[in-house]
C-alpha cells in the first residue's frame, strides 16, 4: 500500500465522518457549536454589508449571507482547487447554515429566540411583506433546500469513494484479461493455489 494511497484512504475517512456528523446534526435538527458561531458571524457581516442598499435589503442580506458564504467556497473548492471532499464539506455547511435559517423564519410570529440586535429579521421581512402566516411554510421550503443541498454534499465527497471502488474493479478485470487469472484471483491479494 503506498503511501498516496494511505494518505487519500485517511482523508476520505475523516471526510465521512465529519459529513455523517453534519448530517447527524441536520437531521436532530441541532446546531454545530463552533460552526453555528461562524454562521452567526457571517449573518451579521450581511446585514453590515446590505446597510447600505435600504432596510429590506439590510434586514435579509444577514440569512442570505449565512447560507451563500459556504456555498461560495463550495463553488471556490469545486471549480478552482478541483477538491471534492472539501466542495462537499461546504455544502454540508451550507445545509446546516439553511437548517438554521429556517428555524429563525419558523419563529417569526413568536420571536422567542434570543437576539443579538433586538430586532427579529424574519418577523419584520415577513410582517412588511404580510406573510407572517406563512412562516412554517417558507421554514419547511428553507429546511428542504437546505437537505437538498446537505444531500449533494454528501454525494460529492461520497464520489471518491464510489470511483476508487469501480476503479479497484476495473484494474482487476483488466489484469484478468492480461494475465488469463480469473477476476476472482486477479483481485485477490494472496497466493492463488492452482491445481495439478
Amino acid at each position: 500500500m503506498t503511501t498516496e494511497f494511505r494518505a487519500n484512504a485517511l482523508s476520505i475517512i475523516v471526510s465521512l465522518i465529519v459529513a455523517l456528523g453534519i448530517g447527524a446534526a441536520f437531521a436532530a435538527g441541532r446546531s454545530i457549536p463552533l460552526l453555528s458561531l461562524v454562521d452567526l458571524g457571517f449573518h451579521e457581516l450581511g446585514h453590515l454589508l446590505g446597510s447600505g442598499f435600504g432596510v429590506v435589503p439590510q434586514f435579509l442580506a444577514g440569512s442570505v449571507a449565512q447560507i451563500s458564504v459556504p456555498l461560495g467556497l463550495g463553488a471556490y473548492f469545486w471549480l478552482s482547487q478541483r477538491d471534492e471532499i472539501a466542495s462537499g464539506l461546504m455544502l454540508g455547511w451550507a445545509a446546516t447554515a439553511a437548517q438554521n435559517v429556517s428555524i429563525y423564519i419558523a419563529d417569526a410570529p413568536f420571536q422567542d429566540l434570543p437576539l443579538i440586535g433586538g430586532q427579529h429579521d424574519w418577523a419584520f421581512l415577513l410582517g412588511r411583506w404580510g406573510l407572517v402566516d406563512l412562516s412554517d411554510g417558507i421554514a419547511s421550503l428553507v429546511w428542504f433546500t437546505g437537505l437538498s443541498i446537505g444531500l449533494a454534499g454528501l454525494g460529492v465527497v461520497l464520489a471518491p469513494v464510489w470511483r476508487s471502488i469501480v476503479d479497484a474493479r476495473y484494474e482487476a478485470d483488466i489484469r484478468a484479461r492480461f494475465t488469463g487469472a480469473t477476476v476472482r484471483e486477479a483481485r485477490s491479494p494472496g497466493p492463488v493455489a492452482k491445481e495439478a
